[in-house]
């Protein structure tokens, strides 16, 4: 409960900065990976002590225990590096990932990391089709399958093109909306 609150305020922030300065800052993803780890470490403490029942620390800490917490961390962290090497996305999307993983364990930290890939995706796809079209959007997604089939590579854009792609994408808000869906379990 306490976990589940941190996380989504902080996400809520993050998500609040990200839309409207387009950062997330690491003034929200350093303390949020801080914070999840000591309640992480504070429950299984506890738990170990028996000086609080189980079920009633998991209710109110929403602990997963401080090696989950790491290892959500590292699940959650390292592929979004590779993505912040390669395909440039930003570091703070890096961070606040890994604070979603620290704060959702392994298992359901990858499942939000793919939520808000898939949900980031869907969303630039009716941006790109809102803004161009959907005649010209398909016109144009037919022609890039055709050349792919005949010469085996992607025709190159043009400028006009290439700018339409320029899309600013907003990993925060979809993350928010892939921790809910995964914390009330509505993904199944």
């Amino acid at each position: 409960m306490i976990a589940s609150a941190c996380l989504y305020v902080l996400i809520v922030i993050a998500a609040v900065t990200d839309f409207k300065y387009r950062k997330i800052y690491n003034a929200i993803t350093y303390p949020g990976m801080l914070i999840a780890l000591a309640l992480n470490g504070l429950g299984e403490l506890l738990e170990r002590q028996a000086t609080v029942p189980e079920d009633q620390l998991r209710f109110v800490l929403g602990q997963i225990g401080f090696g989950e917490s790491v290892l959500g961390l590292l699940a959650c962290g390292i592929p979004m590096l590779f993505c912040y090497v390669i395909f440039g996305i930003g570091a703070g999307d890096v961070k606040m990932m890994a604070m979603i993983g620290a704060f959702l364990g392994v298992e359901r930290g990858l499942e939000a990391l793919l939520w808000t890939f898939v949900l980031a995706g869907c969303l630039g796809i009716i941006a790109l089709t809102w803004s161009v079209g959907l005649g010209r959007a398909l016109k144009r997604a037919a022609g890039q399958m055709l050349y792919f089939l005949k010469y085996r590579g992607w025709a190159e854009l043009t400028p006009d093109e290439r700018a339409l792609l320029d899309f600013p994408w907003y990993m925060a808000p979809t993350a928010l909306a892939a921790v809910v869906l995964v914390q009330l379990d509505l993904a199944h």
